[in-house]
């Protein structure tokens, strides 16, 4: 037999659930129950009756309407939401009922009385964004009811729903020219504000979801690791889970400006694991990446992902601060957008850039004297310009340097980047174990921190251990990918490889740094030591004609001052290497 054609028909949908009513049920079941059948008896089903309404199901705490006409469901909202509010007036706020409604318009598909398609799925997302005892409505409803009632609608943009393919545009319904419940969004707090939201399970079981929240907490707990971030806590990211909010919403009522979100699949024993990083204030994607894995041990591969996400979003969202400071002038900065600034200049490694490094760090402590990282930013710049020959008072520089990273640790002893700045001051005094011993602190801080592992290493191979040297710059350069600072990272491997006798590779990984942008001249002198100790003469003049571009009065003296090697064997074979390259003593 022919199976019976499909039914369509044109509807408006109207969908309305009771906000918070699982709160509700629990703190009074009986009488919740009670008020809601005598809201339903006394006021619900009559008005829907009254504009011609169908109810085709009802929930526990919601329903599902099909209208004939946009204008009956609009109009049978509003005065539900309005005879809802004198039927609230004398009960206290924690007992209140109020409805949230979302109305569409769509063609639907009718079966056993029931009502399919995109409309009822829209309808029930429209719902989850209205407030208690507020209407959302489609831009396709809103365009069939505008001008025909006595409301306000308030344009909130296009939204984001959930499991809805394309952005739908959506109107708030402003019952008596105000908003139904407004909700001012909270002022965002004075460093880069972050939520991770719980990662959606979109696998078909259902007891993948523990995973999937297991990696939302995981990043919560990572992301709190970094001191310069204000991440928001889990009960209250979670909290917006199942909700069709958009991320500007969410960020609004959070007080954030980005967002982590992300799913989880899983397909047998493959997994398949995605992550982006927003700025939901500017509504622009600054990261996305996917993580296809092997479901060998789901713990390991949870503590592999998790931390490969981090890795990922910490530097691009500081890069992303960084470049909003660039945009603002000088004067209108804060003490963390100057803190950014001084970072973004530092960063840039290059000896003209000393004083706006210094500018900027000065303004972020005049305007804060008790900001640590602004002070650990300024003892980590004067390292920086004292390496590169830009110091006009080396002794006075580096003086300077260590009380500010002392003074850093002393103001905040949990900033990472107070320590990492404070190893590099004791390395230029030659004091490696205590330079060691920093990074360690940085370390223990938070584990993710690159410049923390790439420091540890570094000051290994200062103390003659260039083989210890290699796993936590090896750690730094896994962890950061795409950090500003690779060059330096692949730099420091080049001199511990060239300084262990492992003169080719040293080779490759010094012109593996030179490649990457803002490399400075100790990318080239992992090359320069190795070709010299090989006597490959013809290579290393070339070698150090190149560094020479780079600091053209670089010298052996200069590099033996600024990477003061303290193991005399160590030390020997560094400048044997540069002398035999050729560079001037």
């Amino acid at each position: 037999m022919a199976e019976p054609p499909v039914q369509r028909r044109l509807a408006a949908i109207l969908a309305a659930d009771v906000a918070g009513y699982s709160r509700l049920m629990g703190v009074d079941e009986e009488g919740t129950l009670a008020r809601l059948t005598a809201h339903r008896n006394e006021l619900v089903d009559a008005k829907i009756g009254q504009h011609r309404g169908r109810i085709v199901k009802t929930t526990g705490d919601g329903l599902l309407v099909e209208f004939a006409s946009v204008v009956d469901a609009v109009r049978c909202a509003v005065e539900l939401q309005r005879g809802m509010l004198g039927r609230n007036a004398d009960v206290p706020p924690d007992s209140q009922i109020h409805y949230r409604v979302g109305i569409t318009v769509g063609d639907i598909i009718i079966q056993d009385g029931d009502i399919f398609g995109d409309g009822v799925n829209i309808a029930a997302r429209l719902e989850g964004l209205a407030e208690p005892g507020g209407i959302c409505i489609s831009s396709d409803a809103y365009r069939q009811v505008h001008g025909k009632l006595d409301v306000v609608f308030e344009d909130v943009g296009e939204q984001r729903l959930k499991n809805i393919a394309a952005p739908v545009r959506v109107y708030r319904v402003r019952l008596g020219g105000a908003p139904a419940t407004a909700r001012p969004a909270l002022a965002l707090p004075d460093k880069p504000s972050i939520a991770v939201l719980p990662f959606d399970n979109m696998s078909s079981d259902a007891d993948q979801e523990f995973f999937a929240t297991g990696i939302s907490e995981d990043l919560i707990t990572g992301l709190s690791r970094f001191h310069s971030l204000f991440v928001i806590s889990r009960n209250s990211a979670f909290s917006f889970k199942d909700l069709s909010l958009s991320l500007k919403d969410i960020s609004g009522r959070l007080g954030v400006r980005y967002i982590v979100e992300g799913s989880v699949r899983r397909a047998g024993n493959r997994l398949r694991i995605t992550a982006q990083l927003i700025d939901a204030l500017d509504d622009k994607h600054l990261w996305a990446e996917r993580y296809d894995r092997q479901m060998e041990d789901i713990f390991d591969v949870q503590d592999e992902v998790v931390r490969a996400i981090i890795s990922a979003i910490e530097p691009r969202l500081l890069l992303s601060e960084r470049n909003r400071a660039l945009r603002k002038p000088p004067e209108s900065l804060d003490a963390w957008e100057n803190y950014q600034r001084g970072l973004w200049h530092v960063f840039r490694y290059r000896p003209e850039e000393r004083q706006q490094t210094l500018f900027f760090f000065g303004g972020a402590i005049a305007l804060d004297p008790r900001f640590a990282s602004a002070y650990a930013g300024l003892a980590y710049a004067l390292y920086v310009f004292i390496i590169l020959g830009a110091s006009p008072d080396r002794a006075g520089d580096l003086d300077r340097a260590l009380k500010a990273a002392r003074l850093a640790v002393s103001l905040d002893e949990h900033d990472p980047f107070a320590h990492v700045a404070l190893s590099r001051a004791h390395l230029l005094q030659a004091n490696h174990e205590a330079a060691t011993l920093a990074s360690d602190r940085a370390i223990q801080l938070n584990p993710s921190y690159a410049l923390a592992h790439f420091g540890r290493g570094h000051s290994l191979w200062h103390q003659g251990r260039p083989a210890e040297a290699i796993a936590p710059i090896d750690e730094a350069i896994r962890l950061s990918p795409h950090d500003p600072m690779m060059w330096a990272y692949m730099a420091s491997k080049a001199i511990a490889l060239a300084l262990k006798g492992e003169l080719d590779e040293a080779v490759l990984w010094s012109r593996r740094a030179q490649q990457q942008s803002n490399a400075a001249i100790f990318a080239h002198v992992g090359e320069v030591c190795a070709l010299g100790l090989m006597e490959h003469r013809a290579e290393a003049a070339d070698a150090v004609a190149h560094a020479k571009k780079t600091m053209p009065d670089v010298t052996v003296q200069h590099l033996n001052t600024v990477l003061p090697i303290t193991h005399a064997a160590s030390r020997e074979t560094f400048l044997k290497g540069l002398k035999q390259a050729g560079l001037p003593e």
